[in-house]
C-alpha cells in the first residue's frame, strides 16, 4: 500500500473526517435522547457541528503560570489516538486480511491516549480544580483498565490471536457464556472510559465547575469536545469488533445490519445508563471495578479457557 493511500485513509475514510462526522452525529443522538428523557425538544441535527465551529472561532486563553506548551499539546494527544484507533478498527471490519499482528494491543494503547491527554492538560493548567479532576481521571483509569483488559482476553483466547483480522473472522464470542460476561464488563468499562454518568467525576460540574477542562477555551476546548464525541462513536465499534466478530463481517447485507444494530444498542445503553444513574464517588468506582466487575471478568476468562 502506498504512502499516499495510507495518508488519504487517515485523513478521509476511515480516519479523521469519517470518525469526526460520525462522532458528532453520535453526540447528537446522545443529546437528543437525553432531551427526550427530560421532556425537552433537544438540539437540531447539525447543532454539534455549530458548537464545534463556535469553539474554533473563539480566542484561546492560556492560564498564567501553567505549562503553555503542554497545555496546548494535550488536546492533540487524545485526538490523534482516537483517530488512529478508529482507522485501524474500520480497516479490520472492511478488510480483515489487511490487518497486522498485534494491532489489538496498538488499539488498546491508542484508546488510552484520550484520558492521558485530559490528565496532562489538567495538570499543565496549574488550576487546583483541574488538578483535582486530573487526579480523579488517573484513579478512574487505573480502576477500569484492569477489568477491560481481562474482558479483551476472552475473544483473544477464543480466536487464539491478538490480530484484529483473526478476531473479526472468528465466530462471534457473544454467542458463548464467557463472551456475554465479557461484553457486560466491556460495557461498564466503556461507560467509565467515556467519563459518562455515573463515572463523570473528573468533570463533575456541580463539584469542580468543569474540572479537567475548566481552563480550556477556543480551539483546544473544541478539540477535547470533538475527541469525546469521536470516542462515543469509536468505543462501541471497538466492542462490536471484539464480541460480534464473524457475525458482522460475513458476506451479505444481513451481517452488516447485525453490526449496525449491535453498535446502536451499545450507544443506547450508554445513554440510558447516563440518564438513570447518579454519579458515584471515586472510591466507589474503584471498588466497583476492582471488585465485582473484575471478578466477573476473571470468571469469563476462566470460562473462555474451558471453551464455554
Amino acid at each position: 500500500m502506498s504512502g499516499n493511500t495510507v495518508f488519504l485513509e487517515f485523513l478521509l475514510f476511515p480516519g479523521l473526517l469519517f470518525t469526526a462526522v460520525a462522532g458528532l452525529l453520535t453526540s447528537w443522538v446522545d443529546r437528543k435522547v437525553t432531551a427526550m428523557v427530560q421532556m425537552r425538544v433537544g438540539p437540531p441535527l447539525l447543532q454539534p457541528f455549530y458548537d464545534l465551529r463556535k469553539f474554533f472561532v473563539k480566542e484561546t486563553c492560556v492560564p498564567e503560570g501553567g505549562a503553555a506548551g503542554l497545555f496546548l499539546l494535550a488536546p492533540l494527544v487524545g485526538f490523534a489516538g482516537v483517530t488512529l484507533a478508529s482507522m485501524i478498527l474500520w480497516r479490520a471490519l472492511l478488510d480483515y486480511e489487511a490487518t497486522f499482528i498485534g494491532d489489538l494491543i496498538v488499539v488498546i494503547y491508542l484508546l488510552v491516549l484520550p484520558a492521558l491527554g485530559v490528565i496532562l492538560g489538567a495538570f499543565a493548567s496549574r488550576n487546583p480544580l483541574a488538578s483535582l479532576g486530573g487526579s480523579r481521571e488517573v484513579k478512574l483509569m487505573i480502576a477500569y483498565e484492569l477489568p477491560l483488559i481481562l474482558a479483551v482476553l476472552v475473544p483473544v483466547i477464543q480466536a487464539n490471536s491478538i490480530r484484529l483480522g483473526d478476531l473479526v473472522s472468528a465466530p462471534a464470542p457473544v454467542v458463548s457464556i464467557s463472551g456475554v460476561l465479557a461484553l457486560l464488563v466491556g460495557i461498564a468499562c466503556m461507560q467509565a472510559k467515556l467519563t459518562l454518568v455515573p463515572f463523570d467525576m473528573p468533570e463533575a460540574e456541580t463539584e469542580l465547575s468543569g474540572g479537567v477542562l475548566i481552563e480550556y477555551s477556543g480551539p483546544p476546548l473544541g478539540i477535547f469536545k470533538l475527541t469525546r464525541a469521536m470516542m462515543l462513536f469509536t468505543m462501541p465499534v471497538f466492542l462490536v469488533v471484539l464480541f460480534f466478530g464473524g457475525a458482522v463481517t460475513a458476506t451479505g447485507w444481513w451481517p452488516k445490519l447485525i453490526g449496525l444494530l449491535a453498535w446502536f444498542v451499545l450507544v443506547a445503553l450508554t445513554i440510558v445508563i447516563r440518564n438513570t444513574t447518579p454519579r458515584v464517588r471515586t472510591d466507589q468506582a474503584v471498588r466497583f471495578f476492582w471488585g465485582p466487575v473484575s471478578l466477573v471478568a476473571l470468571v469469563a476468562v476462566v470460562l473462555a479457557w474451558a471453551g464455554l
